[in-house]
């Protein structure tokens, strides 16, 4: 598939480009005040889709750049009630077939940003605007199949005599916040693990008193950062080069996505602390009532004193004990070690087809190619795991 936004400049006299056009811009076309207020207005809340992290994982994260923006204005044209950065099916997989895919904004949830006050009149008129861009499919990474983002998307199809196809799911952990920190643990992890956790905290102490430090203002971020950005490179991502400060790019990202959401009051960086030395370290963003934990990082050489764990259970306390967050998206993998334990909360997260036209050949050609690419990736994971065997 040639992209979109290509198509629309090589050929501006006709009307169909001059629409496709319309429908698709660079994100930095949208007015940032404009994607603010949608973002307050938001039905489901996606710290992700938030303009301060996502222009700067388009500006500049590695393989993410130059994300394009399908929008959708009120009738009249002045207030934007919809908003998901894509990019095309071909800079996505590969796949030569006219279709869209939601942007992978270096997190993991792609729930769209729509307008919660008219939230039918937004889902429509974005999958309108995808149509008018020439797809013939939209497809969403990572969205939460039963949020209400994809609830409104879900009505509008509805309207239309079309159905979304899962394409795949997994359960991610969640922490509701609204509960009692302290008794959310015991029921949790019960009396013997806490008490183990509390043997190991004690013995960290020996290295200086335990500290847990919650960083918030600009100033006081940017250095938090360089703290998570050095123990993330320190353990196994360093060792694997996947840590964010190995990449020029992603370094960038992170330093400006951050300081950005700070003054929207939007990240904190977490910190625990043994004496002068930092042990663990985290970064939150935080959209409306919801907060979501992007990045742990850890001093492996304390790792006899799961120190990512003590600052999980810190992180746990702190947001119970905020009134402005009701719950949290871990938004870690299926079934992980850490956090699932700790955070008994589950949602569904997965990835979605949504045919935009009726009867269509063509969605049946996109729906068998991810398929068979689904397939072919499997096929790659399991022989790699015999040979490692």
């Amino acid at each position: 598939m040639v992209d979109i936004a290509h198509q629309a400049a090589i050929n501006p006299a006709s009307a169909k480009d001059a629409a496709m056009s319309r429908a698709l811009v660079p994100l930095t076309a949208i007015e940032p005040g404009q994607w603010r207020a949608l973002a307050q207005r938001a039905i489901e809340p996606n710290g992700y889709y938030l303009p301060g992290w996502e222009l700067a994982v388009s500006a500049a994260a590695r393989g993410r750049a130059d994300a394009l923006a399908l929008r959708a204005f009120d009738g009249s044209s002045t207030r934007l009630i919809g908003l998901m950065p894509v990019i095309p099916l071909w800079r996505a997989w590969k796949i030569p077939l006219p279709a869209l895919v939601s942007a992978h904004p270096y997190g993991t949830l792609c729930s769209p940003l729509i307008d919660r006050e008219i939230s039918s009149e937004a889902a429509t008129r974005l999958l309108q605007r995808a149509r008018e861009a020439g797809a013939h499919a939209l497809i969403l990474r990572d969205v939460a199949l039963d949020g209400a983002a994809m609830i409104s998307l879900n009505r509008a199809l509805g309207r239309t005599g079309l159905k979304p196809r899962v394409l795949s799911s997994y359960i991610r952990a969640s922490l509701d916040a609204t509960r009692d920190g302290e008794q959310l643990l015991r029921e949790a992890l019960g009396t013997r693990k806490l008490k183990e956790l509390r043997r190991q905290r004690h013995r960290l102490e020996e290295h200086g008193p335990v500290a847990f430090e919650v960083a918030r203002k600009p100033n006081e971020i940017k250095p938090a950062l360089e703290t998570f950005l050095q123990l993330e490179a320190s353990g196994w991502k360093g060792k694997r080069g996947t840590a964010l400060v190995q990449d020029a790019g992603d370094a960038t990202f992170i330093r400006r996505a951050v300081p950005a959401l700070a003054e929207t009051a939007q990240c904190e960086i977490v910190t625990l602390r043994a004496g002068a030395a930092p042990v663990a370290t985290g970064i939150v963003l935080r959209h409306q009532d919801r907060a979501f934990f992007f990045k742990l990082g850890i001093d492996e050489r304390f790792a006899k004193y799961s120190p990512g764990v003590q600052l999980t259970l810190e992180l746990t306390r702190h947001l119970c004990a905020d009134p402005a967050i009701a719950s949290a998206d871990s938004t870690a993998s299926a079934d992980h070690p850490m956090i699932n334990p700790i955070w008994r909360g589950r949602f569904a997260i997965g990835d979605v087809l949504i045919p935009l036209r009726r009867n269509d050949p063509v969605v049946a050609l996109i729906h068998a190619a991810l398929i068979a690419r689904g397939v072919t990736r499997e096929m790659v994971r399991s022989a790699v795991h015999l040979i490692r065997k």
